[in-house]
């Protein structure tokens, strides 16, 4: 599998130019098949998810977008998707089923008058729009585990992906510090690439707890205890700048190196990168 990082900010998109070698756009992930030049699943749709019409060089979209919950900052970009929202486009959004309520009506909070001109049904193209409950699944393809994770602000989960051959666990919003039930576990070991929120320092733990998020060693702790081959962070604070993120980063490895798992390859997200799964480019 390639992971195209179209989107690793959170909370909010950050602009500007102390955010240009990480990037500011928010949550989105697009995966592909080795065989494949065109990604047929979406991992959140953040404002990052605007890149990948490019990407597909005015092709409609056809495929599957996972949303882990519906903050704004994983949502945000599907009425900016313009390869989705046009004639011949075939898109199926999943999300948390929760609260006996249709995913459709869910989405629609953020996304009808007066917070926004249009409703889902708006939208060109053919979109769809499912409830998803924990466990296996099979979708756009891919073999997909949904494990419910600790945040703030409804229902939200983390993924794990894999073509049956590579396998990467995208948890981009979670608390573990707050509680990680069995399913997370399951959902992480042994994964080829973990990629984990990381929005606070250990310094900021009181901040991290109050908006339901990880610290960086937080992000090492599950990397190191799931066995995971590459650990990649994600969801960077709006305020953290570039050199901010480098000096994240040598924290991390340094974590990392002096853990039960010293191995352990540790990355940082950076917004236009592919990441190889089961054979990481450097």
């Amino acid at each position: 599998m390639r992971l195209l990082l179209l989107g690793v900010r959170g909370s909010l998109a950050a602009p500007g130019a102390d955010h240009v070698r990480y990037g500011g756009n928010t949550s989105c992930v697009a995966v592909c098949r080795d065989d494949e030049l065109a990604p047929t699943l979406c991992l959140d749709a953040g404002t990052g998810l605007r890149r990948l019409s490019g990407l597909l060089g005015g092709r409609a979209y056809s495929g599957a977008i996972l949303l882990t919950h519906l903050h704004w900052d994983h949502v945000q970009g599907i009425p900016f998707f313009a390869a989705g929202d046009r004639s011949g486009s075939q898109v199926d959004v999943y999300l948390p089923a929760q609260d006996g309520r249709s995913a459709r009506d869910l989405l629609s909070q953020s996304m009808s008058p007066p917070a926004f001109p249009i409703t889902p049904e708006g939208l060109r193209g053919s979109w769809r729009f499912r409830g998803l409950e924990p466990g296996r699944h099979v979708i756009a393809g891919f073999l997909v585990h949904a494990a419910e994770v600790t945040h703030k602000g409804g229902r939200t989960y983390g993924y794990r992906v894999s073509d049956g051959v590579s396998s990467c666990a995208y948890v981009p919003d979670h608390a573990p510090a707050l509680g990680c039930p069995p399913e997370v576990g399951d959902l992480v070991r042994d994964v080829d690439v973990l990629l984990h929120d990381a929005q606070f320092l250990a310094s900021e733990r009181a901040l991290a707890d109050a908006y339901g998020h990880a610290t960086v060693a937080d992000a090492v702790a599950l990397a190191v205890q799931a066995r995971a081959r590459t650990l990649v962070l994600t969801h960077h604070a709006p305020a953290r700048v570039d050199d901010d993120l480098d000096a994240l980063l040598h924290g991390a490895r340094r974590l990392a190196a002096t853990s039960a798992r010293p191995s352990l390859q540790v990355r940082i997200a950076c917004e236009g990168e592919t990441l190889r799964v089961g054979g990481l480019d450097a």
